[in-house]
């Protein structure tokens, strides 16, 4: 399987503040990987930085995406190219509807005017997966909306976007469990699409128990100390983090 994501040596600061040290990291097309570490380990940090959040300054190394540094390309440049973050807590935006959001989005992304017949079909479909209510498209981009609301409004983004790459932070934080079960019936569907890859950042690990797993990675101090197969997220369940971290 070809590799989509080539993370090479990659160092990242915060306010000048070392947080990502050295971090070497493949993922193929069609992959699903799993980044876990215990807190302020800096996963959410790697998640910005592969979008180009400007807070997250990279010193060292390079982002390879699709066969082209990303590394200095802005956010928007990025998603057009096809990555994807969900945010652990997404965010408001008061007088922008949910369907004009995306229907935006889709049109900045393909640079193609968007074919209303299709468009409509296909966000009934993903919307039915997330068990969706239509009146959520009429209303302002997340405001109002729950928790869970919020995550599913995430993954729908990520059903109708069908990013090359996808990165979910926290995605299943905060949820209960018939949210967990929703969201992850939106996750399955988007890794059938066999070129799309996920990044899973998890503390809880509940959104991975129906979800097939390739990969699993484990982050502290800046730095993966552990990489393994979907096993490795039943060791660390069983067993927490306390042997890789270091005194």
């Amino acid at each position: 399987m070809s590799e989509l994501l080539q993370v090479k040596d990659l160092h990242v600061s915060v306010e000048d503040a070392p947080i990502l040290k050295g971090i070497d990291l493949s993922v193929g097309a069609g992959e699903t990987h799993v980044l876990m570490g215990p807190n302020g380990a800096g996963k959410s940090t790697l998640g910005f930085t592969f979008m180009g959040n400007p807070s997250y300054v990279v010193t060292a190394g390079d982002i390879i995406f699709d066969g082209e540094s990303v590394k200095d390309m802005p956010v928007d440049a990025r998603a057009r190219k096809g990555m994807f973050l969900s945010f652990q807590s997404p965010f408001e935006v008061p007088g922008i509807s949910l369907e004009s959001f995306l229907r935006n989005a889709i049109r900045q992304n393909t640079g193609k005017p968007l074919k209303i017949r299709q468009f409509r079909a296909d966000l009934k479909e993903a919307m039915e997966i997330l068990h969706m209510d239509p009146s959520y498209l009429e209303r302002d981009l997340n405001v109002g909306f729950s928790g869970g609301e919020k995550k599913k409004a995430e993954i729908l983004q990520m059903l109708m976007l069908r990013p090359k790459f996808a990165i979910l932070d926290e995605t299943d934080s905060g949820l209960d469990v018939d949210a967990v079960r929703t969201v992850s019936e939106g996750v399955r569907a988007y890794q059938k699409n066999r070129d799309g890859a996920l990044l899973i950042i998890t503390h809880s690990t509940r959104i991975l128990d129906s979800l097939k797993v390739d990969k699993t990675h484990i982050l502290v101090k800046g730095k993966l100390v552990a990489t393994g197969d979907g096993s490795l997220v039943d060791e660390v369940n069983e067993n927490g983090f306390a042997k890789y971290v270091e005194d």
